[in-house]
């Protein structure tokens, strides 16, 4: 019988008289203790990544896809003949000892598909020379690239609802400040030949959301599923008739989640406004 000690195998620890755990069982808990923190560690390092990757990253890109869409759109504009200047549109005989009567502005009619750039959208309440190219649908991969247009709404001056989406924090953060909004404020859409001025609903003298005649919030909260915002007639029936000419932005509610939606509606003010005629674009671009 050999009694040398073999050193690959120490010697059981038993508990001591006074039943403290045995070194065996101390160590297993130092192990799964440290382990714990290493993961613990490892998880709070992959979640700060992903917020950075969230709030600068996707930031980044959407700046690059919103100069490509920019130059993009400013290209086709350019080769489009409906935004250089015409002839005098014919005009309508007066009666004797008045100026003849010129015909009205008509926008060209909108035609794109989903994913194309067909809009600028500016608002000067966001801040000075605020301006986003608007790309038609409203799926992820779109608005990674700045607002986007839900399909089946109107287009910019129709009857109906303008809906547009845009993220509020990451991909650009378009509406990251929406909720600086009050009555009254401009939001210009800019087209290939128009402009379109809508104004925010409410009382712009006393900044009251709920203060438009038309009973149509300038202003609200909603849940995600609440998609009767979006409606002809904001807040009315899908199917419904048109009561007017709105615009709907949404985007997520609050900061940082998307438990709700905040939502701007706006009214149509005035007639489209020639690019030909008025190339720098309406004073509304100004607030």
């Amino acid at each position: 019988m050999s009694s040398a000690v073999d050193l690959d195998e120490p010697a059981a620890v038993t508990p001591d008289a006074a039943g403290r755990p045995t070194r065996r069982r101390r160590d297993w808990a130092r192990t799964v203790i440290r382990g714990t923190g290493q993961t613990l560690i490892t998880i709070g390092l992959v979640a700060l990544l992903f917020v950075g990757y969230e709030l600068w990253v996707t930031d980044l890109l959407a700046a690059r896809s919103q100069q490509q869409l920019s130059e993009e759109i400013q290209q086709q504009w350019r080769d489009d003949p409906t935004v250089t200047p015409a002839e005098p549109a014919p005009t309508e005989p007066s009666p004797s000892g008045t100026a003849p009567s010129e015909q009205p502005f008509t926008p060209a009619p909108i035609e794109v598909g989903a994913g194309d750039p067909f809009a600028v959208l500016h608002i000067p309440r966001l801040a000075d020379g605020y301006s986003r190219v608007v790309v038609e649908g409203a799926a992820q991969n779109q608005l990674a690239q700045g607002p986007g247009h839900y399909i089946g709404t109107a287009m910019p001056g129709e009857q109906g609802n303008v809906a547009l989406a845009g993220h509020r924090v990451g991909r650009g953060s378009p509406f990251l400040d929406l909720d600086q909004m009050r009555p009254g404020d401009p939001v210009v859409v800019e087209t290939a030949d128009a402009w379109f001025v809508y104004r925010v609903l409410g009382d712009p003298a006393t900044g009251d959301f709920a203060g438009d005649p038309s009973g149509i919030p300038g202003q609200e909260i909603v849940r995600p599923t609440d998609v009767s915002v979006i409606s002809p007639t904001p807040g009315g029936p899908a199917a419904g008739l048109a009561s007017g000419a709105y615009l709907t932005l949404t985007t997520c509610h609050p900061k940082y989640s998307a438990q709700q939606r905040l939502i701007i509606h706006a009214r149509l003010d005035g007639a489209p406004i020639s690019k030909a005629t008025t190339p720098d674009g309406p004073p509304a671009l100004n607030g």
